[in-house]
């Protein structure tokens, strides 16, 4: 199975300002007025996300959303193609967001499709699709920018303690883990220091202290590719073992699997996904989920590890009924889980942070940061 991986620490990324921005609005020779709206779309695996947001200090202020399960990836494991069913559900979802962007007159947008589009041999066909039914122009970008939008919208929630930082994206079709250093980093500046890796992951872009990646990975397993993986195992706990064994294999090109004496006090690993978000919101206990308790949570491995078994202890007809779950995520939550499970294994830790947020926070911060219009104040 093929994996992205960075080659050397100090490989650079194409900065975003040199991207142009898709969309019928934008206008790349006029300064951007800080009152503008900004748009970011994030097309995965399963789901269709987006967000319309106006900048406003250091942060930005969510004016609109839209999120909607659309399973774009089904079958792609089988067949290597989208099909014509998963193409038509997440037409009609781009349909809604179109008009969303029309509504609100956005100006700045980046409209992107990450690892569905990316594998499937017909992705072209789709793009063109879904310029003609939406007018929308999709984007697919490569594993690495994936990867650092999911670790720039994780900024805000970097401690000033952490001297070494693990951010885990868990997609519908693959996972990604950068592994930073901050250790040379003074403390005040180390959430700034991770918003600068917008414009590249290499060190020394400017004068100002550079965050260090040591490393990052794309393993093109996530939610729902893992969970294919293993459709066939009848057995609950043993398709789950499975799973997390067969994710921790496909670790080991990672450098910092072979190097565990990095891991030491200073350390934080912070989680991006709906499974993160879920176990989160299990562990609260919430009966409605509500971000404001789950973003920037953190939870011990024995804390994540109780809600993991909880949901053994379920069965595949009790997590579909478990309100926590929800109808749209059980069937995904334990590849999820297991995923989460062999990385708290390699890298057992008291300081896992939850993220409720991810590629379309990275795709506004990104954008924002770009054009100025984010002031470089604390986070």
């Amino acid at each position: 199975m093929a994996r992205n991986r960075h080659p050397s620490a100090g490989r650079h990324l194409k900065p975003v300002s040199s991207v142009p921005i898709a969309g019928p609005h934008t206008n790349a020779e006029k300064r951007p007025d800080p009152a503008d709206l900004y748009a970011a779309l994030d097309l995965g695996t399963n789901s269709c996300r987006m967000l319309i947001a106006q900048p406003k200090g250091s942060q930005f202020h969510v004016v609109d959303s839209f999120s909607k399960s659309v399973q774009l990836g089904h079958g792609l494991e089988a067949t290597g193609r989208l099909s014509r069913e998963s193409m038509a559900r997440t037409v009609g979802a781009l349909k809604i967001c179109q008009r969303k962007l029309g509504r609100h007159q956005v100006q700045h947008m980046r409209l992107v499709a990450t690892e569905a589009c990316r594998r499937a041999v017909n992705a072209p066909e789709f793009i063109r699709l879904v310029q003609r039914e939406t007018g929308l122009e999709l984007e697919i970008i490569k594993t690495e920018e994936e990867a650092r939008l999911a670790v720039v919208s994780c900024a805000p929630l970097v401690s000033m303690k952490t001297e070494q930082l693990l951010v885990v994206d868990i997609g519908g079709g693959s996972t990604e883990l950068v592994w930073i250093d901050l250790s040379r980093v003074p403390r005040i500046d180390r959430p700034r220091a991770i918003m600068r890796l917008h414009s590249g992951f290499e060190a020394g872009l400017s004068d100002l202290p550079a965050a260090k990646v040591v490393d990052w990975i794309s393993v093109p397993l996530g939610v729902a590719t893992l969970k294919d993986q293993f459709d066939d195992v009848q057995d609950d706990p043993a398709r789950f073992a499975l799973m997390s064994w067969f994710f921790e294999e496909n670790l080991a090109e990672f450098s910092p699997y072979n190097e565990p004496d990095q891991v030491r006090e200073g350390f934080q690993i912070i989680g991006t996904s709906g499974t993160v978000t879920t176990l989160a919101a299990s562990h609260l206990g919430l009966k409605r989920y509500d971000r404001n308790k789950v973003d920037g949570l953190r939870m011990t491995s024995d804390q994540i590890d109780k809600v993991i078994q909880s949901y053994l202890a379920l069965g595949p007809n009790g997590r579909r009924n478990d309100p926590r779950i929800g109808r749209d995520r059980h069937a995904l939550i334990m590849s999820g889980a297991a995923i989460l499970q062999a990385l708290l294994r390699v890298w057992p830790t008291d300081r896992l942070s939850v993220a409720d947020r991810g590629l379309r926070e990275g795709l506004l911060y990104a954008q924002m940061s770009a054009d100025g219009v984010l002031e470089d104040g604390p986070y």
